[in-house]
């Protein structure tokens, strides 16, 4: 029988091969592309809360045609870690083979390539509904999908200054340090998440929010808001009234945001929306929907992370590794 292995690789490995740079990005891109046109088989997310821990864990994965295999993602958050002096987030992701359904790598990256495929689908919004020029992204939230969101948005649109807001001092001092150095440009605190909404071309909410952040009546037009912390029942960072004040609403995937996103808040207020204006981020980056229709529009990104960009990230990495030679190789 002929033997065969499996590619074994580190968190220091994985982060040498993949970075938030233009290839990763389109990368994920065309993962969004294929589920839109229907080459992709996405099933519901395992989502686990343990409330007792102040934990949770979430399984996703997807199959995508046309490549040579797919993930199984395994990510949990424990906001308790950093007092036990680890971070929040860790995980690992599975690469099997599309043809025989055998491990082909067992990506050790400690949650890296769910924050570079997160902060990817963010710059993947910005390009399709932020304006073309934009001076000012405000950022909810200082942890390191806060900071990774701004480097990627980098990718897609030159900005000038950001504007962050974050309830700890000491996370929104270190988050002013670190992402001035990442960008390169000016980093400033503000006190209030409605001042942060009026003086911003972009907005992101990066945070695991369980009541409402932004509010309806801060947003003005030509602002573009990606919401990214609602993934699951409960969470929500918008007032369901930006939604209805919305022109255009996006979302990775419908079914997943009614269930987990912002959109699961909007019946529960009485917000009638029509499901027909509500598009999928693939079908926008495909060509089969609009972006942004005008500098006035107000856009708002739903996202909840899909299998797709698990898959489509880690076959990256898998090949990365596979044409430099890279990892280690056990027998299964």
């Amino acid at each position: 029988m002929k033997e065969e292995t499996c590619l074994l690789l580190n968190e220091t490995e994985i982060r040498s091969l993949v970075k938030l740079d233009v290839e990763a990005l389109a990368a994920v891109e065309e993962g969004f592309r294929r589920l839109a046109r229907g080459e992709a088989i996405l099933p519901t997310p395992i989502g686990i809360d343990v409330p007792d821990r102040r934990a949770e864990i979430h399984v996703k994965s997807a199959y995508v045609r046309g490549l040579g295999g797919f993930a199984v993602k395994v990510a949990s958050g424990f906001y308790g870690n950093p007092k036990r002096g680890l971070p929040v987030s860790s995980g690992l992701m599975l690469v099997l083979s599309a043809e025989t359904g055998r491990p082909l790598a067992l990506l050790l990256d400690n949650a890296y390539l769910t924050e570079v495929r997160t902060a990817l689908a963010g710059a993947i919004a910005a390009k399709h509904l932020a304006k073309r020029e934009i001076a000012t992204v405000g950022v909810v939230g200082a942890g390191m999908q806060a900071r990774m969101q701004v480097e990627a948005l980098k990718l897609v649109r030159s900005l000038r200054r950001v504007l962050v807001y974050g309830r700890r001092p000491e996370a929104v001092s270190s988050y002013v340090e670190d992402v001035s150095k990442r960008v390169g440009v000016e980093v400033t605190p503000v006190r209030s998440i409605a001042e942060l909404v009026r003086e911003s071309d972009v907005i992101v909410t990066a945070t695991p929010a369980r009541e409402p952040l932004v509010l309806a009546e801060d947003v003005h037009p030509g602002l573009h808001i990606t919401a990214m912390g609602s993934d699951g029942p409960g969470k929500q960072e918008l007032d369901p009234r930006v939604l209805a004040r919305a022109d255009r609403i996006v979302c990775d995937s419908k079914k997943q945001c009614q269930n987990l996103g912002e959109l699961q808040h909007a019946a529960a207020a009485g917000i009638a929306l029509k499901d027909s204006a509500i598009v999928e981020l693939g079908a926008i980056a495909a060509g089969m929907e609009p972006g942004r229709g005008g500098e006035g529009e107000v856009t708002v990104c739903d996202l909840t992370g899909v299998g797709v960009q698990d898959t489509a990230i880690a076959t990256f990495a898998y090949e990365r590794a596979s044409s430099k030679k890279m990892g280690t190789s056990v027998l299964l």
